[in-house]
């Protein structure tokens, strides 16, 4: 395939993406005040991962056997390590961090009333380092962490 026709499937799908995101704004399915109104500036911010707890509203965590990581042992690439984290708590949030990264938290997902206890997403891992999933049920946060060994940087490495 040409790279002209890869440059075109590229910005067809950001003018899809742009465009769907927009009518949902327009329809007031989704209102950019209330999403940025509940993020959390000071955990992403945050420079260690105890910081980012702090950030996400805890003192600190509890670790628990309730949390499983699905994560690579060996990452050949740390610019995309899939990362899967399952609870059988109720949780209401799950965050994911790489605690080797220069700015630990990389994913907080805020889960609706009823939702299971499952996210699945990429991140960027600079280097080996422990990946963490802090989860919070009940008004707590509990976590499990998983060793990631990245072989290439993911962050310019």
């Amino acid at each position: 395939m040409s790279d002209m026709n890869m440059k075109r499937r590229s910005l067809l799908k950001g003018a899809m993406a742009a465009g769907t995101v927009g009518l949902a704004v327009g329809a007031g399915l989704l209102s950019p005040r209330m999403v940025l109104a509940a993020w959390p500036k000071s955990a992403f911010d945050a420079k260690s991962v105890e910081d980012a707890v702090k950030g996400l509203g805890g003192s600190g965590t509890e670790a628990s056997g309730d949390i499983s990581i699905k994560a690579p042992d060996i990452a050949e690439n740390g610019a995309v390590v899939p990362v899967t984290v399952e609870t059988t708590l109720p949780a209401e949030s799950i965050a994911v961090m790489a605690s080797s990264n220069g700015t630990p938290l990389a994913a907080d997902f805020m889960l609706g009333e009823g939702a299971g206890g499952f996210v699945s997403t990429r991140i960027k891992m600079g280097k080996t380092g422990d990946v963490v999933a802090v989860v919070k049920s009940g008004g707590k946060l509990y976590s499990a962490s998983k060793s990631v060994k990245v072989t290439i940087g993911g962050c310019g490495g």
